[in-house]
């Protein structure tokens, strides 16, 4: 083989090493953002079983405008994608928070928390 051959196959391999690397990459990135996406959509549902409790009334089973009673229900307290729990701070408080069961980035798991305050959501994703 000539030095051009060479070069071109030397080339050719970098090009294709760079290109695997950046795929690998962006793989990555996405598989932490649909993880993000699952343990948030998790954890709204887990809310709106909350705000649910939280408006019906007390003969049919609810807080009537109260927290103090609901729990995650068991099927919802760990699943495939993470571990979710919740803290009642009497009244009308209730703080969700969803942790995924992989380790992402630097040891550290996703960790979702929703905090309820009457029926008003506010939502923050850490990590």
């Amino acid at each position: 083989m000539g030095q051009q051959q060479l070069l071109l196959i030397v080339l050719g391999l970098i090009i294709v090493g760079i290109a695997v690397m950046l795929a690998i990459s962006i793989y990555k990135q996405k598989a932490i953002e649909n993880k993000t996406d699952v343990i948030l959509n998790e954890t709204q549902y887990l809310a709106s079983l909350a705000i649910q409790y939280y408006k019906k009334a007390k003969t049919f089973g609810g807080g009537e405008y109260n927290y103090l009673g609901w729990t995650i229900p068991e099927e919802f307290d760990t699943t495939n994608n993470g571990f979710y729990s919740a803290q009642i701070i009497p009244p009308n408080i209730c703080i969700i928070t969803g942790v995924s069961n992989q380790v992402i980035t630097g040891g550290d798991s996703i960790k979702v928390v929703i905090t309820l305050n009457g029926s008003d959501m506010q939502t923050q994703i850490i990590n």
